[in-house]
């Protein structure tokens, strides 16, 4: 694709705008989005960085100075008490100095978690099946229990009676295989 400033070089930037609902694409090189200041954040830095977008998404308009001055008042900053990190340093570097970070920020890190992960903030990854039949098992076995309250609850009782009778099967094939292990 060609910039569609200069027709000249290769567009290596892309933008989407979305104003009041109208979304404008726009294709740029990246001297002509230089010379036009579309390359400028809010903050005035040059170049599109995690910190940017970190702080676009603690609701900060002018990144991490910011962050200080309203969001955080200057006696109550958070401190790692491991790596001796603060919350305003996180925001800008854009990453923690030890995994007790994690901890010590969780109050912040979940509003921010729920916004990009569309409201989860709890992570349950992906199992090789292989390797945690076992867990599977209990996942399922989880589900069908919080279904069949649900169904007991709505006195749907048939309903219930089948998913009663594929929790005894999971359950009996999950102590089979816990069984063989030993």
């Amino acid at each position: 694709m060609i910039c569609q400033e200069c027709n000249e070089r290769p567009a290596t930037l892309h933008f989407t705008k979305i104003v009041n609902g109208e979304k404008t694409e726009v294709h740029l090189c990246e001297h002509c989005a230089h010379d036009k200041g579309e390359m400028l954040m809010s903050d005035g830095s040059p170049g599109f960085s995690v910190n940017s977008l970190l702080a676009g998404l603690l609701n900060m308009t002018s990144g991490p100075k910011q962050a200080q001055e309203t969001e955080f008042p200057k006696r109550e900053v958070l401190q790692c008490h491991k790596c001796k990190m603060t919350f305003p340093q996180f925001v800008k570097v854009g990453r923690f100095g030890c995994s007790n970070c994690y901890e010590t920020f969780q109050d912040h890190l979940n509003p921010i978690l729920k916004r990009v992960h569309s409201g989860n903030i709890e992570h349950h990854g992906k199992v090789p099946e292989r390797m945690g039949g076992a867990i599977h098992i209990k996942r399922k076995l989880t589900n069908l229990k919080t279904e069949l309250q649900q169904l007991i609850k709505q006195e749907e009782f048939e309903k219930a009676a089948e998913v009663r009778d594929e929790i005894r099967s999971l359950e009996k094939e999950a102590s089979d295989k816990g069984g063989e292990r030993e």
